[in-house]
């Protein structure tokens, strides 16, 4: 998994700087075209499987990983969901995802596992990918000839190549390097946190619950049907510390109603973990040769499931520009890849933000913005032509 540099003067038509889903799902698309790729990250193999993140896949994304030919485990192990449920104040709204969008569904699929079969798969093509490399830089990326540079085992490597693309998240070096070359950000940070705890107990529901109470969000999901995962909204200031897996299930039955409450199995929590939420974007997504891709280019908050799939997006237009790069000799691609791809990501931004404001306690807001969450609710309870915006988005909109 963690093959030496075999050129003794290492060159790469691409290095991809950031060894998660994103990256590794690039270097599979470029490993089926033909195009030699290098696959450079910072931290271990394990601890890139250690991240606990979301796991509702849109069909796009599916498609993509089919196309990649990881999805084997993907189809036997997935859950397909055809809606999910609304629950505030009390009131159930389901949101029939199948009949909304003509057909359409997403599938419960733990990013977890789907880093593994990436991890695998680049195991048995034996494609290069570093792991643990220290002290990572880009270079030269206003030239046709840029280089990444880092130390493993005490030897400072430099490979050069004629692409460098940045998945290495939020706070890698990719977007660091272009902080200065015109980049514009754009964000929003939102004044609570998601406490989440994973559990192997079989969920509560066979489809996904989002709550919204007076007390504070909640959302019960799962990752296969003997594991669950769960969340609510706390504080930003508050210590994982402080909640024992007694006092999370207490407050989770209070705020899913006795409805749900009495449906949910309780057990002991085998990960714990307090996310801040945040939405971001950074703009334009290319400088010279240096491509900005998933947590790198955006963020956005975890309540419209959209932060694995927009990555699978930016990797499904990257890749596809990619091949005419080096397989037509066409720039055409990559001169329109950041346009693109910011397209779809604004529409994602837009909707991942309606949910949040739509289903979290804001202690901000005044009677007037409560009135409004409530009166959204009313409009999806009412409106046909509503709910089938809020499917049409919550399964992805078209590649």
């Amino acid at each position: 998994m963690n093959p030496s540099l075999e050129k003794p003067s290492p060159r790469y038509q691409v290095v991809i700087v950031g060894g998660g889903p994103s990256g590794l799902l690039l270097g599979s698309l470029l490993h089926g075209a033909g195009i030699d790729a290098l696959i450079v990250e910072a931290r271990s193999p394990d601890y890139v499987l250690g991240r606990i993140r979301a796991g509702v896949l849109e069909q796009g994304t599916v498609d993509v990983l089919t196309q990649a030919g990881v999805d084997a485990r993907l189809r036997a192990e997935g859950l397909p969901h055809d809606g999910f449920a609304l629950c505030v104040d009390g009131e159930v709204l389901r949101i029939d995802l199948n009949g909304l969008t003509g057909g359409k569904t997403v599938t419960v699929y733990g990013q977890t596992e789907v880093t593994r079969d990436l991890m695998d798969q680049r195991s048995r093509f034996g494609a290069a990918s570093i792991y643990e490399a220290a002290d990572v830089a880009i270079g030269d990326i206003d030239t046709p000839h840029p280089f990444v540079t880092f130390v493993k085992d005490g030897v400072t490597h430099r490979v050069s190549c004629d692409i460098v693309v940045g998945c290495d998240g939020f706070h890698g070096v990719s977007r660091r390097t272009v902080a200065d070359k015109g980049l514009n950000t754009f964000e929003r940070t939102y004044p609570f946190g998601w406490l989440g705890i994973l559990a192997d107990v079989p969920p509560c529901s066979h489809e996904l619950i989002y709550v919204a109470h007076k007390r504070g969000f909640a959302l019960c999901s799962m990752r296969s049907p003997h594991r669950s995962r769960y969340y609510i909204q706390c504080d930003l200031s508050d210590d994982v510390r402080n909640w024992s897996d007694d006092r999370f299930w207490d407050e989770l039955r209070r705020r899913v109603g006795p409805a749900v409450a009495d449906d949910v199995v309780t057990g002991p929590s085998i990960e714990k973990s307090i996310a801040p939420l945040r939405s971001f974007v950074a703009e334009p997504l290319c400088f010279g040769r240096l491509f900005l891709v998933g947590d790198a280019a955006h963020i956005v908050p975890p309540t419209g499931a959209k932060g694995l799939n927009l990555a699978v997006s930016d990797v499904h237009y990257l890749g596809s520009a990619l091949r005419e790069f080096f397989l037509e000799r066409s720039s055409t691609g990559i001169d329109h890849y950041s346009a693109r791809a910011l397209d779809r990501i604004w529409k994602a931004e837009r909707f991942s933000w309606s949910m949040t404001t739509l289903l979290h306690r804001f202690d901000s807001y005044t009677p007037f913005e409560q009135r409004m969450q409530r009166a959204e609710f009313a409009l999806l309870q009412s409106s046909q032509a509503a709910r089938a915006v809020m499917a049409e988005n919550y399964v992805g909109l078209p590649l």
